[in-house]
């Protein structure tokens, strides 16, 4: 790496303009955009959906599409510019010293291909390899990703991997001509947490050995600041702010950067004391862009006659790192006041108990053969010996990582799924056994839920009205239409959404607007319990302030019971009451939020927190990856479900965690934090801290 120290940088952005060309009108996706990155080096860009970024990366890769046209600036790799080199020179840089990882892994591979035909064909088809030397080097690419088996990984499909295995595959197939820029491109998104930290740990480690420039692109502030060496920031098609991560991160002179940071849950967040604060307005349309500058409508500090006068130009600042910022009142500004706290809301009391489960289980029969009927059945134990209760106005996070059981509990509770033993108490009645259609009016309108992805869960041919008005004629509110419609009008106004949003149809609203219309319908029959599940995991970082305050606003309005199921740590954190861990069916540890937070940890709590990014130059974390990947929950291993990744198994005398599936131990004054683990009292109660600051606030 040091000998590349001189060179001329890998990429150079100068001036970039993109626009894509309808029928009606050119639409600027990216305006006057300019970054650099130098041998070695790690770029992030980060910015909300639609700022241009992945435009970028497709820019530099050639691959805009028929009406995507480069109308200004150049883009040089190692001092050429990409537009003077010709379709074959361009097919020669692509995959070889160019390559790109995207979000979704399975877009990348061929289904219908064994892994390691796939891996072989980029040295064969850039370098000429026979295909001795290609397997040779798709044997040594596999265990550089860290890969279990490599032979065994070659021989199978994508399909039987994990989300996480494939991800290493595509970032396998990326290195197998050892290409000296990798662009990623929001890499990890669709990834549990842990296996998004080990992903970014291996990003690391192979920079390091390869020598690597990255341009690493993610709406995610703390795997940003993980990974990168410089950031640059991007709003609505421009660079907005950019320098050396921690000098944005900690001397941040763009009040969008400023916006973005106040809109995240770091530590010292609280949602009753310093709640987060969502960036008022909305992101413009292309073709909608006010004059001057482009966040000047959604500004704190914005000045008429000034901000919007005219064309904004980047600025140097002062100091080293190269720190430049688009925003004409950067030296007026009093950065170090940094309220967040405008508004302190009253926390509410959890009440009586609404919700009781007792010793839940859930299982299905499968078939080993799902193509071929009769045969050995299998029993998957989706749900193990679920017990615990949650209040009247209590927010309860349930976390873990997928395959751990937390939707599959939330269906038995919705009655999509009956449960095979155990009990769930509503207000005192067993509806465990009772299905949905089973259930009484009055059951189906108090347990409602909130689904991870708005896109999905909307009627694209019904107006936002109908489809509220629909819940309400489902749980049998009003006497007559009128009575729905003024329900309906309330409910808009009850998710801060315009009255006039009741005509709209979905296509026309924003992803934070359509997540507001599904909490509306949520709320439609006064529900006593709302599941959310994942309810802004797909959201914008500065709409999930919004839509997550929204939720608490409503709920100590409402007095309901939230059920949070979440894997981002950060906003458990700041949103939950009490944190329950599952992993494989159980739960493994509960308690309240602060206690869950800190020390003593179950191992698995330990690992998810140590995996969580966060966005704070302050943050200390210890450094703690797990092996492996979840078992299957048709074959779970015997004893302590989490005994083959946990690190601390050797502290447990002879063979107990393989054999035996631990007890509850109670911690605290009143029993209330659980920890159901081998590891002896005196082992847990001297953990170290996971996240610890570095100096106090």
């Amino acid at each position: 790496m040091e000998s590349e120290m001189g060179e001329a940088p890998i990429l150079e952005i100068e001036g970039l303009s993109i626009s894509f060309f309808t029928r009606l009108r050119e639409i600027p996706a990216v305006m006057d955009f300019s970054c650099t990155v130098q041998p070695g080096e790690a770029m992030g860009l980060v910015g909300e959906s639609g700022c241009g970024k992945s435009t970028v990366a497709l820019a530099v890769m050639r691959y805009l599409g028929g009406n995507g046209r480069i109308t200004a600036g150049t883009v040089k790799y190692r001092g050429r510019d990409m537009a003077e080199m010709s379709e074959a020179e361009l097919r020669q840089i692509r995959g070889r010293d160019i390559a790109m990882i995207y979000q979704e892994p399975m877009a990348s591979l061929n289904p219908a291909m064994k892994v390691g035909r796939q891996l072989m064909e980029v040295p064969i088809l850039h370098d000429g390899a026979t295909k001795a030397e290609a397997r040779a080097r798709a044997l040594e690419v596999v265990r550089d990703v860290k890969l279990p088996d490599p032979e065994r990984i070659l021989e199978a499909y994508p399909h039987q991997l994990s989300g996480g295995q494939q991800q290493r595959i595509v970032i396998a197939m990326a290195l197998m001509a050892n290409p000296s820029l990798l662009i990623l491109d929001e890499p990890t998104t669709a990834l549990d947490v842990t296996v998004e930290a080990a992903v970014v740990e291996l990003v690391k480690d192979l920079r390091v050995k390869y020598g690597t420039s990255i341009l690493f692109i993610s709406h995610n502030l703390g795997l940003v600041l993980e990974t990168c060496d410089r950031l640059c920031v991007m709003y609505s098609g421009e660079a907005v702010e950019t320098g050396e991560i921690g000098e944005v991160f900690d001397r941040m002179r763009h009040p969008y950067t400023q916006a973005l940071f106040r809109s995240i849950p770091l530590p010292g967040a609280d949602k009753h004391a310093k709640p987060l604060v969502a960036i008022p307005g909305n992101f413009p349309l292309p073709h909608e862009r006010p004059p001057g500058c482009n966040f000047g409508p959604r500004c704190d500090y914005f000045v008429a006659g000034r901000c919007d006068a005219g064309k904004m130009t980047m600025t140097d600042l002062p100091g080293a790192g190269r720190h430049q910022t688009r925003c004409l009142r950067h030296g007026e500004i009093d950065w170090e006041r940094q309220e967040i706290g405008a508004v302190e809301t009253e926390s509410a009391e959890p009440g009586k108990v609404v919700l009781k489960m007792d010793d839940l289980r859930k299982y299905y029969e499968v078939s080993s053969s799902s193509l071929l009927k009769g045969g050995e059945t299998r029993v998957v134990k989706a749900n193990e010996s679920l017990s615990f209760e949650a209040r009247e106005s209590e927010t309860l996070a349930i976390v873990g990582e997928s395959g751990c059981g937390k939707s599959t509990f939330a269906k038995v509770l919705m009655g999509l799924e009956t449960a095979t033993n155990g009990e769930i108490l509503l207000d005192g009645q067993a509806i465990g056994d009772t299905p949905i259609e089973a259930r009484d009016t009055q059951t189906v309108a108090d347990v409602q839920m909130v689904f991870q992805n708005p896109f999905d869960t909307l009627n694209p041919s019904m107006t936002v009205g109908r489809q509220i008005i629909r819940a309400l004629e489902i749980f049998g509110i009003g006497d007559s239409e009128a009575e729905r419609e003024a329900r309906m009008l309330e409910l808009l106004d009850l998710v801060k959404l315009p009255r006039e949003f009741a005509g709209r149809m979905p296509r026309q609203l924003s992803g934070g607007q359509k997540q507001r219309v599904g909490i509306a319908r949520a709320f439609a029959g006064d529900a006593r319990i709302v599941v959310a599940d994942e309810p802004v995991s797909a959201l914008d970082v500065s709409v999930q302030a919004a839509v997550a305050d929204l939720l608490m606003e409503i709920q100590r309005d409402k007095k309901t019971t939230l059920l949070f199921i979440s894997h981002d740590l950060s906003i458990v954190r700041y949103l939950s009451d009490r944190v329950m861990v599952m992993y494989l069916g159980h739960v493994v540890e509960i308690g309240d939020t602060a206690e869950v937070f800190s020390p003593p940890y179950h191992p698995y709590t330990e690992a998810l927190l140590s995996a969580v990014p966060i966005a704070d130059t302050r943050v200390e974390k210890k450094h703690i990856v797990l092996e492996g990947d979840v078992p299957s929950a048709m074959s779970p291993p015997p004893g302590c479900p989490f005994q083959t990744r946990c690190r601390w198994k050797s502290d447990v005398p002879g063979s107990l965690c393989e054999t035996e599936v631990p007890e509850m131990q109670s911690f605290g004054p009143d029993g209330a934090h659980q920890i159901k683990c081998h590891l002896t009292r005196e082992i847990l109660e001297r953990m170290e801290p996971v996240i610890s600051l570095a100096e106090a606030d």
